[in-house]
């Protein structure tokens, strides 16, 4: 699979094994090609996920492998990312990851972090969201064309509510989360 690569992120390094591990068969896309994305996007990505707690979705065969959801930091996990300790509707909690730099959504995709799913709060305070977003998902009879629609809908709704404005998000390949 090959050696282990050092790649850096914003003056960080980050170690990444086997990278040429296929994560998109169809396109032949490698566990190097998401690393080397996630670099080109880090500052987009860090607006959406920084201090956030962050739960990983975690493709560790690839996009055609099985996936789970990640919610407790990894013990392994480097001392620079720090955690926020989070509690479910369960009443179970965590200690999830919480991104600050570039180098944290790089070390993800050493462990086949394909989706990152934030809280709409931040580390300092865990029980006070900042964030409202909205889920635009098909229902029976609809499709995704639907969900555009609805979303340039709830463009005119978030204006004439204090001039609110939402940014869209494709949502798990059939509909669009709103983060507002």
């Amino acid at each position: 699979m090959g050696d282990a690569v050092e790649l850096e992120a914003a003056g960080r390094s980050v170690r990444l094994s086997s990278p040429d591990k296929i994560f998109f068969p169809e396109r032949g896309f490698t566990k190097l090609d998401l690393a080397q994305y996630y670099i080109a996007v880090g500052d987009g990505i860090l607006r959406a996920l920084r201090n956030r707690p962050t739960t990983l979705e975690r493709y560790p065969d690839g996009v055609t492998g099985e996936s789970f959801f990640q919610k407790r930091a990894p013990k392994n996990m480097p001392d620079w990312i720090p955690t926020a300790h989070i509690t479910f509707p369960s009443g179970r909690s965590a200690d999830e990851m919480c991104p600050t730099e570039p180098a944290a959504v790089l070390w993800a995709a050493q462990f086949g972090t394909l989706t990152f799913h934030p809280w709409p709060v931040r580390r300092d305070d865990v029980d006070s969201p900042d964030e409202l977003r909205i889920d635009l998902d098909p229902q029976p009879g609809t499709d995704y064309a639907d969900a555009v629609r609805a979303a340039h809908e709830l463009r005119e709704v978030l204006h004439e509510y204090g001039g609110l404005r939402g940014w869209p998000k494709t949502s798990g390949g059939r509909g669009l989360h709103v983060f507002v």
